[in-house]
C-alpha cells in the first residue's frame, strides 16, 4: 500500500493530525506500539468507571477553536478540577486561595493574607541576602525562589515535599526557573484552572480519540512497534520510508522520542517518569471524597491519589483509586515529563538541527518536541502543524 502519511503514535497529537490530513484527502496509516489508541489519555472502563490508566487528565482551555474541535468528537461534562492537599493531619484547598490561607492562618480577609505572605517573604529575602552578603535578591535555586514568593509556611507545607518528590531532588538543587511564579488567588475559589472551558469527555477519552480516528482515509494498527515495522539502516530508519512489508509513505509524523529516532547519536534526553498502583475497591462507595488529593510531605512516597469515579460524578457501588509515584526515568520506562533544563534543551536543539537534514519527517507531541503540553496545547499544535502541510 502507498500512503501519504505514516503517523507514529495514536495519542492525541497523532490522532488530530491524522484526522486533519484525512479530511484534506490524504491517505494515512496510524500505528502505535501499545494495544490501544489514545496514548497517555487512554481511559479503561471497569466497574462502570472510566479509569485514567496513565494519570489524571482534565481538559481545559481558553482557545475556543480547540474547544469546539474536541466537542465535535465528545460531549463534555462540567467537571471542575478542585484538588485538595494533605500535609500531615492538615487538609488544604488548591490552588492557593483564600480557603487555603484561612485554614493555614485562621484569617478571613485578602488584606490579612497578603500581609502575612509579604511579611514572611520579606523575612526570607532578608535572610538570604544576609547569608550571601548582598543587598540585591536573586534566587539561586527553587527553594529561594519559592520562599521569596510565598514565605515559609506555604513553602514548607505545600511546595517543598511535593516538588522534591516530583523531581527526585532537593529543592536547593533544583533551578529557580521551575517556579517562575506561584499563583495565589485572594478569593474563595477552588477552581484550579483559569480557563474558560473545562471538563471531562463523557464516556472517557478513549472513545473520543476513536471518533477522531474514525475516517475512511485512516487505517489504524495497534500493537505495532515502529522500529520493527519500518526498514532500518543501522540504528535509524531507512530513507525513503518503507515498511518491512513494503508499504510506502511520502511523509512520517513521529510522536515518539526524537533522540530514539536518531539512535541516541548525540546523547539521551532526560525525563521524569511515573509509576501507578491502582486498586479496585468494590465494597467502598467513596474512598476520599474528591477526584484528586495531593500528598505534600516528602515522607509520603506518592504524590497524589486519584479516585476516578468523581471525574464523572460516578454513582453506584464500588470505586477505583490510583496512587501516583514519581520515578527516575530509565530506558524502557514511560517518559512523562521532559527535564527542560539548559543541558537537555541544548541537546534537543541539536536533534532538531539533525532532523532538518532528514527529509520527509515531522516530529510532534511532548516526546517528539521535548516539551510538556497540556491537552489543549497538543490539539492546537497538531492543528497548526496540519495546516502547514
Amino acid at each position: 500500500m502507498k500512503y501519504d502519511y505514516l503517523v507514529v503514535g495514536a495519542g492525541l497529537f497523532g490522532a488530530v493530525f491524522a484526522r486533519e490530513m484525512a479530511t484534506a484527502g490524504k491517505k494515512v496509516l496510524v500505528i502505535d506500539k501499545r494495544d490501544h489508541v489514545a496514548g497517555n489519555i487512554y481511559t479503561e472502563n471497569r466497574m462502570d468507571i472510566n479509569v485514567h490508566k496513565y494519570g489524571a487528565h482534565i481538559f481545559h482551555t481558553s482557545d475556543k477553536e480547540v474547544w469546539e474541535y474536541v466537542c465535535r468528537f465528545a460531549e463534555f461534562n462540567n467537571y471542575i478540577n478542585s484538588p485538595v492537599a494533605v500535609y500531615k493531619d492538615e487538609l488544604y484547598n488548591l490552588p492557593f486561595n483564600m480557603n487555603t490561607f484561612s485554614k493555614m492562618w485562621n484569617i478571613r480577609t485578602p488584606e490579612d493574607a497578603k500581609k502575612i505572605i509579604k511579611e514572611q517573604a520579606d523575612k526570607e529575602i532578608e535572610r538570604i541576602n544576609s547569608e550571601k552578603g548582598t543587598d540585591t535578591f536573586s534566587a539561586d535555586n527553587l527553594e529561594e525562589q519559592a520562599l521569596s514568593l510565598a514565605g515559609r509556611d506555604i513553602y514548607e507545607k505545600l511546595v517543598k515535599g511535593y516538588t522534591e518528590k516530583q523531581w527526585g531532588r532537593d529543592c536547593k538543587e533544583l533551578p529557580a526557573f521551575i517556579i517562575k511564579r506561584l499563583p495565589m488567588r485572594f478569593i474563595y475559589d477552588n477552581n484550579y484552572f483559569n480557563d474558560r472551558f473545562q471538563g471531562i469527555p463523557m464516556g472517557g477519552y478513549t472513545a473520543m480519540v476513536e471518533r477522531i480516528l474514525d475516517d475512511a482515509n485512516i487505517t489504524v494498527k495497534t500493537g505495532v512497534d515502529f522500529y520493527d515495522f519500518i526498514k532500518m539502516e543501522g540504528s535509524v530508519p531507512a530513507k525513503p520510508f518503507e515498511s518491512v512489508s513494503g508499504d510506502e509513505f511520502e511523509k512520517v509524523l513521529f510522536t515518539g522520542m526524537i533522540d530514539e529516532f536518531f539512535g541516541y547519536k548525540l546523547g539521551t534526553l532526560e525525563y521524569r517518569s511515573l509509576k501507578f498502583e491502582t486498586k479496585d475497591l468494590p465494597d467502598v462507595d467513596n474512598f476520599q471524597g474528591n477526584a484528586v488529593v495531593n500528598y505534600t510531605e516528602r515522607e509520603v512516597p506518592y504524590t497524589r491519589v486519584i479516585e476516578h469515579k468523581h471525574f464523572e460524578y460516578g454513582q453506584g457501588k464500588g470505586t477505583i483509586v490510583t496512587y501516583e509515584y514519581p520515578a527516575t526515568w530509565k530506558h524502557g520506562d514511560e517518559p512523562y515529563y521532559p527535564m527542560n533544563d539548559e543541558k537537555n534543551n541544548s541537546l534537543y536543539a541539536k536533534y532538531t538541527e539533525m532532523a532538518k537534514e532528514y527529509s520527509g519527517i515531522l516530529f510532534g507531541g511532548r516526546l517528539g518536541q521535548y516539551k510538556y503540553y497540556n491537552m489543549d496545547q497538543v490539539v492546537r499544535a497538531a492543528l497548526d502543524m496540519a495546516a502547514e502541510q
